[in-house]
């Protein structure tokens, strides 16, 4: 009787709470997706703007992606108003980066992502989890390219050897040419959520003056699309600070250009990015051994300024493995690709690793950071751009996120 009556009572607060809550030894998630197109934008509107959230929880340990079809945010009083209502260990802003995206009213688009949050818990579902990479013909290009005086330039200034913008397409290095994904399905086996790790800018439309999520938005439609739109499509950015589309518009000289964007190389991108996450998406599946957690650790680092040490940067980063398995670094500003290519190389006999850029919990955004190597051949973010972090600071976050993932499980001594 005693059982029944806990039984009971279990069943009560599921019904009343709307949520499922995780017991021990499960993996739970929910995840949404709202429009956050502004209302009355400055600019026409091509395609629409999105929110997409994530929660997912095992043991008591919840956190949650919220991916935004922006240039850039983060929010500190928002971020802890999510963390009381929703109960979570971390929320990882992860903004696209997109250049032809427009940010709504501030406490439009707050309601907006808390609406986006709601919908997610209001939807849990116990879930199994697969990840990997798929290597294609890579769609981007290292925009600081190195000249005949032995210096780096970024991609849009030419010279006698070198036409700007790249209209040959020339697939200048470094990259990663690999697309991430990782895969949140039902018990039953349906696909619910995918996550999309690719490092490029979105600024295929550049000089655009038009609102449009670039390439992100057209591949997270087309791969929702693939699944019949049963699942949601998270893009989150990798190392992207010096990463570029090979395929680039060259922009219009200003809002009344009568010259249209060209959204076929868009459309095309996103297409392929697309293609390729599906194919990689529906060979995925879950490891029967695997045992559900979340571990996670949280840093900070204090930084000044390169050229200005009156700057002051104290940047928050996390590691997190699930299920031991799949292993997130989060990182936020924008950083080269170089790290993204060493965390995978280093822990690639630990698990899946996946490098989150541009991804925000708390503390200062510190925009560009270099590897060592870049900062001294130069160009910008490199060695000049707007309030450039200190030489190494990408080497010691990526040091001590190695640092504390070991740490967090057990393997020092």
């Amino acid at each position: 009787m005693k059982n029944k009556i806990i039984l009971l009572f279990s069943l009560l607060a599921i019904t009343f709470s709307g949520e499922l809550v995780a017991n021990p030894g499960k993996l739970i998630a929910g995840s949404a997706k709202i429009n956050i197109t502004p209302p009355n934008p400055k600019y026409p509107v091509h395609d629409s703007l999105h929110a997409r959230s994530l929660i997912i929880e095992s043991n008591n340990q919840r956190i949650a992606f919220i991916t935004l079809d922006l240039l850039d945010f983060s929010n500190a009083s928002l971020s802890e108003q999510l963390k009381k209502q929703f109960d979570l260990i971390e929320v990882y802003f992860c903004q696209q980066h997109t250049h032809s995206a427009e940010n709504a009213p501030k406490e439009w688009l707050e309601k907006q992502i808390i609406s986006v949050m709601e919908e997610a818990a209001k939807n849990m579902f116990e879930t199994k989890i697969s990840g990997g990479y798929r290597n294609f013909p890579q769609l981007s290009f290292n925009r600081l390219i190195m000249r005949y005086d032995g210096r780096a330039r970024e991609s849009w200034l030419g010279d006698d050897h070198y036409r700007a913008v790249n209209p040959e397409r020339i697939p200048h290095g470094p990259v990663d040419p690999a697309v991430g994904v990782i895969k949140l399905e039902d018990l039953e086996g349906n696909p619910r959520v995918i996550i999309m790790n690719y490092a490029c800018h979105p600024d295929v439309a550049w000089n655009n003056f038009e609102i449009t999520a670039d390439y992100v938005g057209y591949a997270t439609k087309y791969t929702e699309e693939a699944f019949n739109n049963t699942v949601n499509c998270l893009f989150i950015q990798g190392g992207a600070g010096n990463q570029a589309p090979l395929s680039k518009d060259g922009g219009r000289t200003g809002p009344d250009d009568p010259r249209p964007s060209n959204y076929d190389l868009i459309d095309r991108m996103g297409k392929l990015l697309s293609i390729e996450t599906v194919k990689l998406a529906k060979e995925l599946y879950p490891n029967p051994h695997d045992i559900p957690s979340i571990k996670l650790k949280t840093d900070s680092l204090s930084f000044t300024g390169r050229h200005d040490k009156k700057i002051h940067l104290k940047v928050h980063f996390s590691v997190i493995a699930i299920n031991d398995r799949y292993i997130i670094a989060t990182v936020p500003g924008e950083p080269f690709i170089k790290f993204q290519i060493d965390w995978k190389r280093e822990m690639q006999t630990q698990g899946v690793p996946f490098l989150f850029g541009y991804t925000w919990n708390a503390g200062d955004w510190p925009v560009y950071i270099p590897d060592i190597r870049s900062a001294a051949y130069g160009g910008y973010g490199a060695d000049h751009g707007p309030d450039l972090i200190e030489v190494g600071a990408g080497e010691k976050i990526m040091n001590k996120q190695l640092e504390n993932y070991y740490h967090m499980m057990g393997i020092f001594q």
